[in-house]
C-alpha cells in the first residue's frame, strides 16, 4: 500500500515523463513503494556525498566508473545513503547495465531501473516535484480540516478529552497525552464497536508504553509523537507530550502534521492551572465508568488500574464509592469560562482530602452527570464501614474548600457500595451511583448512605418515568398533598413522624412536640382525607411507600 501523503517510486515510473522512458524494473521490484522526498540529476563520481537519503537520482551513468570496483562502490554508496531508487537512462554511457552494477543493486536492496528511450531529465523533475508539492499541499488541507474540527469541538463547550477522541477518531488508533516524565494523563480510542481482539487504551498503554527502565524506552516504530508547550517542568519548556501508537493501522505524515497542530491547540486549553490534574482525575472517572457499564472485562481492570496509580492489595476488597452534587451542575461542566478551573479545583480538593484516608483510592470525575466516583481497596471487608466514614468526610470536605461559595446549597449525597472483588466491582459501582441519584431527593441529614439503605428508592427511582408511579401517589395521598397545599397545619409530617415510630403515638407526639390530643385529632383527620385506616398493615405499607415515592415524582 502507497504511504499516505508521499509519491513513490511506483508512482513515479507511471508519471508521463519517465512512461515515455520505457522504464524496466532491473531490481528491487518489491521496493517499489518506497516514498521519494525528492529528485536529483547528476555524474558525478561523488555523487552519493550530495544526498541526503529518498531521493530519486537520475543519471546516465557518466559516473558509475569503468571498473566492475568502481561499479560496485558507486551503487554501494548510494545504498548507504538511503536514497529511494536509482534510474539509469541507456545510450549515452551504456548500452545494457554492467554487471556488478545490477548485482550490488539486488545485494544492497536498492531499486535500480533502466530507462530504454532518452527522456529531459529536467522534464522528469518538474513533474515528479510538482506531484511531491500537491501531495504536500493536500496533507496540509487535511491537517487544517482535523485542526478546523477540532477546534469547534473546545468551542463548543469540549476540552482536552473530547479533543484528543477526536484526534483518536481521525487517527483510528489509540492517542494519549503524557507528563513530560511518562506518566499517563488521559488515554482515547477512535470509539465505536472494536474489532474483535482489539485492546483497551489502556491495555495499549501498559504493554506497549508503560514499562519504565532508567532510560526512558522508545515508543513503538511507527508511532507519532507532538510536544505540548507551555512552559512547563519538562526540558525545553514541554508541558505534556501528544503520542499516537500505530496499533490497528500505520500513521503517515498526514497524521504527524495534525498531531502537532492538536498539540498546539492543547497547549492553550492547559495554559489553565491544574489542567493536568483534572485531566488525570477524568480519565480515572472514564476508566471508572467503562468498569461499571461492563467494557471492561474484570480480568484486565487490575492492570489498567495499576496504569492509573490504584494499586491495592492482592486480592484486597474493593470499596466503591459515588458521591452526586445535588445541585444542577452543568454550570460548572463547560469547557468554556470558569466550569474548567472549578472542576479541576475539585479534583485538586478532594484528591488532597483523600490522601489521608489511609488506603488506596483511586478518584475519578465525571462532569457531564456531576458524578464523583472512587474505588478504594480495603485490608478486609470489616473496616468497609468506617473507611466509608472517612471517604465520605474527605469527598464533602473536598467539595466545601474547591466551592466556597455553595455553602449554603444541599450538601453532597455519598453513597458506599458493597465490599466486592474486581469480578463485581464494576456492578457495584453503576449500583451505587444510581442508589446517589436515587437519594438526591432525601433529607440532607446523612454524611453518607449504605446502598442497602437505598433499595426501596432506588425501585422507585427507576420507575420515576412511567406515569403509574405519580398515579399510585395521587391515588394513595393525593388528598393529603392536595390538603397541605391550601391548610394549616400541614398534615404529611405527622403522617411520616407516625410511620417513622411504627405508630407509637407516644413517640410520635414527643417527637412532633404536640399533647397527645391534638395527634388524636390529626391523625383522625388524615384517616377521614384518606379513607384509610391507619392500624392496618397494608394501609400502613402503602403510605410509606407513597410518601417515600413522592421525593422521585415532584
Amino acid at each position: 500500500m502507497e504511504p499516505q501523503g508521499t509519491i513513490t517510486v511506483a508512482r513515479a515510473l507511471g508519471l508521463p515523463a519517465l512512461r515515455r522512458g520505457l522504464p524496466e524494473v532491473v531490481s528491487g521490484q518489491e521496493l517499489l513503494d518506497r516514498p521519494v522526498r525528492w529528485v536529483h540529476a547528476g555524474e558525478a563520481p561523488n555523487i552519493a556525498a550530495l544526498l541526503k537519503g529518498g531521493e530519486l537520482l537520475l543519471t546516465t551513468g557518466l559516473g558509475v566508473g569503468p571498473r566492475p570496483a568502481e561499479q560496485r562502490a558507486f551503487v554501494r554508496r548510494l545504498a548507504e545513503r538511503g536514497i529511494a531508487a536509482l534510474v539509469v537512462e541507456l545510450g549515452a554511457r551504456f548500452r545494457a547495465l554492467p554487471g556488478p552494477v545490477v548485482d550490488t543493486a539486488r545485494s544492497c536492496g536498492l531499486p535500480l531501473v533502466q530507462l530504454h528511450r532518452e527522456v529531459p531529465f529536467v522534464t522528469v523533475t518538474e513533474e515528479i516535484h510538482t506531484e511531491i508539492v500537491n501531495e504536500h499541499y493536500a496533507l496540509l488541507r487535511q491537517a487544517d480540516v482535523v485542526h478546523r474540527q477540532a477546534t469547534e469541538v473546545l468551542l463548543r463547550g469540549g476540552g482536552v478529552p473530547e479533543i484528543l477522541r477526536h484526534f483518536a477518531v481521525f487517527a483510528a488508533n489509540p492517542v494519549f497525552l503524557e507528563t513530560p516524565d511518562g506518566q499517563l494523563l488521559y488515554a482515547a480510542g477512535p470509539g465505536g464497536t472494536p474489532p474483535a481482539g482489539a485492546a483497551d487504551p489502556l491495555q495499549v498503554w501498559e504493554g506497549l508504553r508503560a514499562p519504565r527502565t532508567a532510560e526512558r524506552p522508545e515508543p513503538p516504530a511507527g508511532s507519532v509523537l507532538a510536544d505540548v508547550p507551555g512552559g512547563g517542568p519538562g526540558p525545553g519548556g514541554v508541558r505534556a507530550r501528544l503520542t499516537v501508537l500505530p496499533v490497528a493501522g500505520p500513521l503517515g505524515p498526514v497524521h504527524r502534521i495534525a498531531a502537532e497542530r492538536t498539540a498546539d491547540l492543547l497547549a492553550v486549553v492547559l495554559l489553565r492551572a491544574r489542567q493536568e490534574e483534572e485531566l488525570a482525575a477524568r480519565g480515572r472517572g472514564d476508566f471508572l465508568t467503562d468498569l461499571a457499564e461492563d467494557r471492561i472485562e474484570a480480568a484486565d481492570a487490575p492492570a489498567q488500574a495499576r496504569v492509573l496509580g490504584f494499586r491495592p492489595g492482592p486480592g484486597a476488597p474493593l470499596l466503591p464509592v459515588v458521591m452526586r452534587l445535588v445541585e444542577d451542575p452543568r454550570p460548572l461542566a463547560g469547557g468554556g469560562g470558569g466550569g474548567g478551573e472549578s472542576w479541576a479545583a475539585l479534583a485538586h480538593a478532594v484528591q488532597e482530602e483523600l490522601a489521608g484516608v489511609g488506603v488506596p483510592v483511586l478518584l475519578g470525575v465525571r462532569l457531564p452527570e456531576g458524578r464523583v466516583p472512587v474505588l478504594a481497596g480495603l485490608r478486609g471487608a470489616t473496616e468497609r464501614g468506617a473507611v466509608a466514614e472517612r471517604i465520605a468526610a474527605a469527598l464533602r470536605a473536598g467539595v466545601e474548600r474547591a466551592w466556597p461559595d455553595r455553602a449554603g446549597g444541599r450538601p453532597p449525597v455519598v453513597v458506599a457500595g458493597l465490599a466486592v472483588g474486581w469480578d463485581a466491582a464494576g456492578a457495584e459501582l453503576r449500583h451505587a451511583a444510581e442508589a446517589a441519584n436515587a437519594a438526591c431527593g432525601s433529607p440532607p441529614d446523612r454524611g453518607w448512605y449504605d446502598v442497602r439503605s437505598l433499595d426501596v428508592d432506588l425501585l422507585l427511582w427507576r420507575l420515576r418515568e412511567h406515569g403509574d408511579l405519580a398515579a399510585f401517589v395521587d391515588r394513595v395521598i393525593g388528598p393529603l398533598l392536595t390538603h397541605d397545599r391550601t391548610a394549616r397545619p400541614p398534615l404529611v409530617p405527622t403522617l411520616e413522624t407516625y410511620l417513622r415510630h411504627a405508630g407509637r403515638k407516644a413517640e410520635t407526639a414527643r417527637a412532633l412536640h404536640l399533647n397527645r390530643q391534638t395527634l388524636y385529632d390529626r391523625l383522625a383527620r388524615i384517616a377521614s382525607l384518606l379513607g384509610s385506616d391507619l392500624e392496618d398493615p397494608q394501609t400502613v405499607l402503602a403510605l410509606g411507600v407513597a410518601l417515600q415515592a413522592r421525593r422521585h415524582v415532584r
